[in-house]
């Protein structure tokens, strides 16, 4: 059941000194049918908790803060957000000001008017590090590969969703949710609308080279066997090449020709095909320890507290 016609959800980590000129910026905005905002702190270890409740204090609109017990990662924050809101449609933005609230009225916007079920916003200059940049070019090209998208299409954080896609994905409780992949799998009304992406106003992204190594392995892992496919590939093509090598070595001691082979060669040979196997042993470890953790019930995510405020 909708009470308003947009919710903006904002996962928080270590945001005291960001979030609170954002919340302010978007509890400002004019939205014809009236908006909401909720923070999912997810387990900040500085001053966002008491900056939110502040502002749940002094704001016009209304505000939920809603706690986590512990830090699940964004993807599980947004998930919850979700799960808060009331909202007909949802944009979930960053917290350190990089994604201007009146971009996120016109996603919405285009939601509105073109019935799309997500709209993705589209950064014509992105204003993070180079690596990080790149890191999310190679997401971006994984899901190409992996998930069934239009070519092209670029996923991004900056999102509007319809609430109808937001209560499909938010009924996956598995603890390694990837929004994306799950949006792709619920609907196909999916659109991008080019949009402004600013300086970061203070601190810096939580998005370290670990993250971003497990988010790729989420898009590949959870929702497509391509890994799978690629080790079997390697395998057989390994296996083509070692029979090839078999009998040009057969041909060579049949015409008693041919180098002599010693230690060297032998543990050369040994330890490729040694790593190959390694990493094709990995791969399906990677699937394996997933389903693992899933049967035993990992939380996706815990609520240790829900506050509501503002104009509620």
């Amino acid at each position: 059941m909708t009470e308003c016609a947009l919710s903006f959800v904002i996962p928080l980590y270590n945001s005291a000194e960001t979030i609170g000129p954002l919340v302010r910026a978007i509890a400002s905005l004019n939205v014809p049918g009236g908006h909401e905002i909720i923070l999912v702190n997810d387990g900040s270890r500085d001053a966002t908790t008491e900056i939110c409740r502040q502002l749940l204090r002094e704001l016009a609109v209304p505000v939920l803060l809603v706690e986590h017990a512990r830090n699940y990662g964004e993807h599980n924050a947004v998930l919850t957000g979700w799960r808060h809101a009331r909202g007909a449609h949802i944009v979930n933005l960053d917290d350190d000001g990089q994604n201007p609230p009146e971009e996120a009225l016109r996603l919405w916007r285009k939601a509105v008017d073109d019935g799309l079920d997500v709209v993705f916003g589209d950064y014509a200059d992105k204003r993070h590090a180079l690596w990080r940049n790149w890191g999310s070019a190679f997401t971006n090209r994984l899901t190409d590969w992996a998930l069934d998208k239009p070519r092209g299409l670029y996923l991004s954080s900056f999102r509007c969703v319809s609430a109808f896609a937001a209560r499909a994905v938010a009924a996956n409780h598995g603890p390694f949710p990837y929004l994306d992949g799950l949006l792709l799998q619920v609907t196909q009304r999916v659109g991008s609308l080019p949009v402004e992406h600013r300086d970061r106003q203070s601190g810096r992204s939580g998005y370290t080279l670990r993250r971003l190594f497990r988010l790729w392995l989420s898009t590949l892992v959870n929702f497509s066997v391509l890994p799978l496919r690629i080790a079997t590939l390697m395998g057989l093509l390994l296996a083509a090449a070692g029979f090839v090598a078999l009998a040009v070595v057969l041909s060579w001691w049949w015409r008693g020709t041919g180098p002599a082979f010693g230690w060297g060669s032998l543990m050369g040979a040994f330890l490729v095909f040694s790593g190959v196997q390694m990493v094709m042993l990995g791969v399906i470890g990677e699937y394996l320890g997933r389903m693992f953790i899933t049967v035993n019930q990992r939380p996706q995510a815990l609520v240790r507290e829900v506050i509501r405020g503002g104009a509620s």
